[in-house]
């Protein structure tokens, strides 16, 4: 899990990376580069709990939790940024 959370954290970066570059520094470009992050990395949160229940065996009710820490660590990180750069 823990992995899961520092992948999300260089997403994350690697998201606002690409819109810094594409807006030029813009704080509007650095709000969408996080927005878009969030939509991606619920694919990727949800898809590594669909293996846990697939492949591992854990029930929805064991993988869920960890897919409110996986998911939500990384995304309110996302929502502070963007919200942050939305008001610049």
């Amino acid at each position: 899990r823990k992995r899961l959370l520092l992948v999300g954290s260089l997403g994350l970066a690697a998201c606002l990376f690409v819109a810094r570059l594409i807006g030029k520094g813009r704080p509007a470009a650095l709000a969408a580069g996080a927005k878009v992050f969030i939509p991606l990395w619920f694919t990727t949160a949800a898809v590594n709990m669909a293996v846990g229940v697939l492949q591992a065996g854990y029930t929805v009710a064991e993988e869920a939790p960890m897919f409110v820490l996986v998911f939500g660590v990384p995304a309110a990180a996302a929502a502070w940024l963007w919200r942050h750069f939305s008001r610049r």
